[in-house]
């Protein structure tokens, strides 16, 4: 067997515990809230907590103008974060990318470096740990990495399959948004859609997703216009 290939001298000693913990992220189209990006990530308590946060903000203007600080420099000290790392021109450097990246990141880094996770790149990832697997004496740093990147190859495969339905779903959803917007019967339009089943959750996220987008350039007309069409077409989905 070739000499044993597992990146660099520094991350064999290197435990990244959090990998083992991971589940798989699920990409989505988008996240309407209080908190758009999900940078502070969900509510503590469940759903129902959320509601009374949201109530609390509605109702306390302090509250709300320090929740979206808050937001705005989480934002910010991500945005910087990702500005400042260097993506290795290597399946080897991209591995232990990776492996270094934050958890509440991965969603963002899979779809930013979707076009390098390949085929090849995912075979590199099973090669070394075939390597690890097999070799014939494993220290604890090996048994270390070897379930760091077991738990790696099952989030990226099960992500980017994810990532790429919801891609899929998107541009579905965007061209029958787009049949909606130039039909001169909508009534028809939408008729015949739900005779095909083109109504789907999709198209109300990205209903939701312009809407939300047109509060926040103040396009109120547009924003009035999108949410008629929303509520026709949630009126005929659930008709």
């Amino acid at each position: 067997m070739a000499a044993l290939s597992i990146g660099s001298a520094n991350a064999i000693g290197r435990t990244k515990a959090k990998w083992a913990r991971l589940a798989p992220p699920r990409p989505r189209i988008s996240c309407i809230g209080w908190d758009p990006e999900g940078v502070l990530g969900p509510p503590r308590g469940g759903h129902i907590a959320g509601l009374e946060f949201r109530r609390r903000l509605e109702k306390d203007a302090d509250a709300k103008e320090a929740f979206e600080q808050q937001v705005r420099e989480e934002k910010e000290r991500r945005r910087a974060q990702r500005e400042s790392r260097i993506v290795p021109d290597t399946h080897e450097g991209l591995i232990e990318y990776f492996l270094d990246t934050e958890a509440q990141e991965l969603e963002f880094e899979m779809a930013r470096l979707r076009p390098r996770l390949t085929k090849e790149f995912l075979a590199h990832l099973k090669y070394e740990l075939g390597e690890l697997r097999f070799a014939v004496s494993r220290t604890k740093d090996m048994e270390d990495r070897m379930i760091e990147l077991e738990a790696m190859q099952k989030v990226l495969e099960e992500g980017l399959e994810a990532y790429d339905k919801m891609q899929t779903e998107l541009i579905v959803a965007k061209e029958r948004l787009a049949k909606i917007l130039q039909a001169q019967d909508k009534k028809a339009t939408l008729l015949e859609m739900v005779e095909r089943n083109e109504l789907d959750r999709s198209l109300l996220t990205l209903l939701d997703e312009n809407i939300a987008n047109a509060h926040k350039y103040d396009q109120k007309q547009a924003a009035e216009y999108m949410e008629k069409i929303r509520s026709a077409v949630l009126k005929y989905m659930t008709a």
